[in-house]
């Protein structure tokens, strides 16, 4: 396993962190607008299967139901070394935010074309967290730009060292 660590700042991983798992996909669909850390509610299997890096963030969003968050579509591999009391592996999960997080969530999120969705997972402090991106989806024409960005970028960079 690897052991990822980054600065501090609001909504990225602490410092010390463990990353589990990461959306990529989200970065080629998404224009990512704004980022939240959340704390999930989870089984014990759940964590253990977590800790083995068995998760999968593909086609998962999150959504605000009755003033709470849940996390739909996320995929945990049942523990491998569980018995009779194993989880689900497609259970819609709890998300842990704050009152005022959540009603700013809200609000974007009933606006057309803003989706909330989960970009990593990783263990802080011992914690499982997530990190949710209050993103807009792109067009066909914006993902082609986009990659003809970052292969303008790809290439200065490659120039740059040779000289």
């Amino acid at each position: 396993m690897t052991v990822k660590t980054q600065k501090s700042g609001k909504g990225s991983p602490r410092e010390g962190s463990r990353l589990v798992c990461q959306n990529k996909k989200a970065y080629h669909d998404y224009e990512i607008l704004e980022t939240f850390e959340a704390g999930m509610v989870l089984l014990g299997t759940e964590v253990k299967s977590l800790r083995d890096g068995r998760a999968n963030l593909k086609d998962s969003y999150a959504k605000v139901r009755k003033g709470e968050v849940f996390l739909y579509g996320m995929h945990i591999s049942p523990y491998t070394h569980a018995t009779y009391d194993n989880h689900d592996p497609e259970r819609v999960r709890k998300l842990l935010l704050h009152n005022h997080e959540i009603k700013r969530v809200l609000g974007k999120t009933q606006e057309k074309g803003f989706a909330l969705i989960p970009l990593k997972i990783y263990f802080s402090k011992g914690l499982a967290k997530v990190e949710l991106a209050l993103a807009r989806g792109k067009k066909d024409y914006d993902k082609r730009e986009s990659i003809k960005k970052k292969d303008e970028r790809r290439e200065m960079e490659r120039m740059r060292k040779e000289r």
